[in-house]
């Protein structure tokens, strides 16, 4: 197991986290089996099912059973090619349906609303005066670019560097990609980094014990404008790429250009964005159909 994991990390560049959530699958799995397990090839398709069939009558989320049996799949593949395994067993189990959820986002008006929330809030005397405009810079950042929140932790400061319009992202499997950065982003974090003192290779998003701010704290940060906003339901920084990516297809992006600035590696990913631009959609039927009315568009 611990080999397969070394190739994820070294000859796939999976992500930390999902080397950690493959890991965790495979662990679950031999805790379930038990003293039943004796090795790995010696496992078949019934055990498999059996295990299925316990996280269904669980009623976990289809999108949870299918992320621990697509490490199991990843596994005896790698199995298949590297230790000789004849067959993977689980070629013969079928798995529940990944449900498609819309992303949820912000309006235009809401986004404009938490945007200008950092400078508008009254300040805590005890935290440096930088504060308000790193927290402006990551906000405006999320939606300039529609950045993952690991991708936006993981930032330096050089890596916008003065006067570019673009900026470099390490996104999943360790690829860098550059992305464009909008006027508002570009000053705010300009602004933000000649005040915190933040340069070079240093962290760009510093607490204020001046450490690199984990995941968690970008959650907390904007968990606390959110009480001070009227957006009624609650945001994680991956709704706000969600934003990102639902306005750009609004205003008639090219969905294959969302999908390079967002770094899916798959155009089906995207596509889920499809289903949140009705208003867009609407609009061109009506500019490009020679017998639309908008009595047709409505009904």
């Amino acid at each position: 197991m611990f080999r397969f994991l070394e190739y994820l990390e070294a000859e796939r560049n999976a992500s930390p986290r999902t080397v950690e959530a493959y890991h965790r699958s495979l662990q679950l799995f031999r805790r379930w089996a038990g003293e039943n397990f004796e090795a790995w090839e010696h496992c078949e398709a019934d055990v498999f099912r059996s295990w299925l069939y316990e996280a269904l009558n669980e009623q976990l989320k289809p999108s949870t059973i299918r992320l621990r049996f697509a490490a199991l799949r990843s596994f005896y593949e790698y199995l298949m090619r590297r230790e000789g395994l004849q067959a993977s067993p689980l070629a013969e189990v079928s798995l529940p349906r990944a449900s498609q959820s819309l992303p949820v986002h912000l309006s235009l008006h809401q986004m404009e609303e938490l945007l200008a929330l950092p400078l508008r809030i009254p300040p805590d005397k005890k935290s440096p005066a930088w504060l308000p405009y790193r927290d402006v810079a990551i906000l405006e950042l999320f939606y300039s670019c529609g950045m993952r929140l690991s991708e936006l932790v993981a930032l330096d400061a050089d890596s916008l560097r003065p006067g570019e319009n673009c900026i470099r992202v390490l996104g999943k499997g360790r690829k860098v990609r550059l992305v464009p950065v909008g006027d508002y982003a570009r000053d705010a974090v300009e602004r933000y980094r000649e005040m915190a003192g933040v340069q070079g290779r240093e962290p760009l998003f510093i607490s204020r014990l001046g450490l690199r701010m984990s995941c968690r704290s970008v959650q907390l940060m904007l968990d606390k404008y959110l009480r001070c906003s009227n957006i009624p339901f609650h945001i994680s920084p991956h709704k706000l790429r969600h934003t990102f990516a639902t306005h750009l297809l609004d205003a008639g992006a090219d969905l294959r250009a969302v999908q390079e600035l967002l770094g899916h590696s798959s155009l089906a990913t995207t596509q889920i964005y499809t289903h949140v631009t009705k208003t867009r959609m609407q609009q061109v039927y009506r500019q490009a159909h020679p017998r639309a009315s908008w009595d047709e568009i409505n009904s």
